[in-house]
């Protein structure tokens, strides 16, 4: 929930210039609010858009809901999926999750569906338990050749807006065993997949944590704010 038609401006001036220099995909998630002119905005460039969240509902009474058709409608190609604030504030479960993905699939999306344990299951050796869970309700509601056509993102609760960061080691254990569960439905699939770290991404850490085996990209929060910032970490995949 940040971003002004005014500040937004000032950040695509910035980095849309850049775009062309770049060896990454590179994928802005905005509030609803600002979707249609982000997509308007990007013009020719190779800058996709993604809204952060999407209703299970293809239409209906929900009100104050958007679903997946209308960000279709306006030009929009990605969706973040069951981030972990959506889980832990709006009670978006593994099965809304799923149902979410479903629906964001059949209107032409492609999904971004996120998992990630708390400091709590951490400590209790259950991370991998935990993201296997989540996981397996995105594989089961659209299978493992949809899910390809996106990205999954890995964000540890407990490294998000906090500073902390998991090593890369650690990363890459859990990247592995998500890439490893794809596998058990479609090894072609999980050869294909893109899976993103999304735990405190930042300029200074990118290049070390994208050096890693299994880590295809970074889910950045409060980094992306600044496009310079952005930039660099895009920068940082290309080499």
């Amino acid at each position: 929930m940040n971003g002004s038609l005014q500040a937004n401006q000032v950040w695509l001036d910035s980095f849309l210039p850049r775009t062309a220099e770049l060896q990454c995909d590179a994928l802005v998630c905005a509030p609803a609010v600002y979707l249609a002119s982000l997509c308007a905005a990007r013009g020719s460039s190779s800058l996709m858009v993604g809204a952060e969240d999407v209703n299970e509902n293809e239409k209906g009474a929900f009100t104050g809901e958007v679903s997946a058709r209308m960000l279709a409608d306006i030009g929009v190609e990605w969706v973040i999926i069951g981030h972990s604030e959506r889980r832990a504030m709006f009670g978006d479960s593994d099965e809304r999750v799923g149902a979410k993905c479903r629906a964001a699939v059949g209107a032409g999306l492609r999904i971004l569906p996120c998992v990630g344990e708390t400091l709590q299951e951490r400590e209790q050796g259950r991370t991998l338990e935990v993201v296997c869970r989540q996981l397996n309700a995105v594989l089961a509601a659209v299978g493992p050749e949809a899910l390809a056509q996106g990205a999954l993102a890995y964000e540890p609760v407990w490294a998000i807006g906090t500073g902390r960061t998991a090593t890369p080691e650690q990363a890459q254990q859990v990247h592995a065993a998500l890439r490893a569960c794809v596998a058990q439905r479609s090894a072609t699939a999980a050869q294909q997949l893109r899976i993103l770290y999304g735990g405190s991404v930042k300029p200074a850490n990118a290049r070390e944590l994208f050096g890693m085996a299994d880590i295809d990209g970074g889910l950045v929060g409060g980094a992306a704010l600044k496009a310079d910032d952005f930039y660099s970490i895009c920068a940082a995949v290309s080499a």
